[in-house]
């Protein structure tokens, strides 16, 4: 399916129900942003995962952290250690951590004990009605926030930004005054309005976000955005964002299994190779393997 040496995949998921508490998998009949989770309300593990890839060379990967209650973000960061020392996978871990807590130096202190932690994700941004409930966009304006982040920083810990296409402005300004923090831009920003206005809002918060050398960008998650996508529908948006990072800052991932909802893996992933198949070896192999190496140090 690809003459690729091998992938990485630089952005997916685990859960097990009985190691950690994740609201969202247990509340029933509850549609969010991406959709209705009911096909994937069950225990997804490494061995799920696999079976996933089909025939793809799947090398090395990437768990992001995945909405446990906050008491359980260690607990989560334990178990997904230990599955990594079983199984070899993940590769790498961005835990959870609220960096705006007093306690957030210790907290990262204590993921940082475990050996695939690679970096924190704190949602910024998911969608407008879900930012309204929780107010989690308030954290690009809130000084314990930017104060985390130094921490985080000053630990060489990366972090995942996930944010949509109106906060990538006041991220852009945030994440200039940091410039020794590595930062990985989740799922292209987010993209859910496909109008002229969106799309002009996005591409101009990405070239702002492209201008700081130290953020990267990974293509992922476009089933939670446009269940409907197709490699046509797709196609425009992936080759906007590589034109704007260029290959050297871009990392492909399958979001599963949320994108499970809408597609396989071999789809998915397929999909992203078939996309990228006028650009060169060397440019395809940065982009489903170098970068994420490189970033996430694995």
């Amino acid at each position: 399916m690809t003459d690729l040496p091998y992938i990485v995949d630089a952005h997916h998921h685990l859960w097990d129900l009985q190691a950690c508490e994740h609201t969202w998998l247990a509340e029933k009949g509850v549609v969010r942003f991406f959709g209705d989770p009911a096909r994937i309300q069950k225990n997804y593990h490494v061995e799920d995962l696999k079976d996933d890839f089909g025939a793809l060379p799947v090398r090395k990967s990437v768990h992001i952290q995945v909405g446990v209650e906050p008491a359980d973000s260690l607990t989560e960061t334990q178990w997904l250690q230990t599955q990594a020392d079983q199984f070899g996978l993940p590769s790498a871990i961005i835990a959870f951590c609220d960096l705006t807590r007093d306690s957030a130096a210790r907290d990262l202190e204590a993921h940082a004990q475990h050996t695939a932690v690679r970096g924190v994700r704190q949602i910024i941004g998911r969608s407008a009605e879900e930012d309204r409930k929780t107010g989690t966009s308030a954290l690009l304006s809130d000084p314990r926030f930017e104060r985390g982040l130094r921490w985080l920083a000053a630990r060489d810990m990366s972090f995942d930004l996930q944010l949509t296409p109106p906060l990538m402005q006041d991220a852009a300004k945030l994440f200039a005054q940091l410039p020794d923090l590595k930062v990985a831009l989740c799922h292209c920003g987010s993209l859910s309005q496909f109008d002229r206005d969106s799309l002009a809002e996005w591409k101009s918060g990405l070239h702002l976000l492209a201008e700081l050398p130290n953020v990267m960008c990974k293509v992922s998650g476009f089933g939670m955005f446009n269940p409907a996508w197709t490699q046509d529908s797709v196609a425009p948006l992936v080759h906007r964002v590589i034109e704007i990072f260029g290959p050297s800052r871009i990392a492909f991932g399958s979001n599963f299994p949320v994108d499970k909802l809408y597609a396989s893996y071999e789809d998915t992933i397929g999909t992203y190779l078939e996309i990228s198949a006028p650009y060169s070896i060397e440019e395809r192999d940065m982009m489903f393997r170098s970068v994420a190496e490189a970033f996430y140090q694995i």
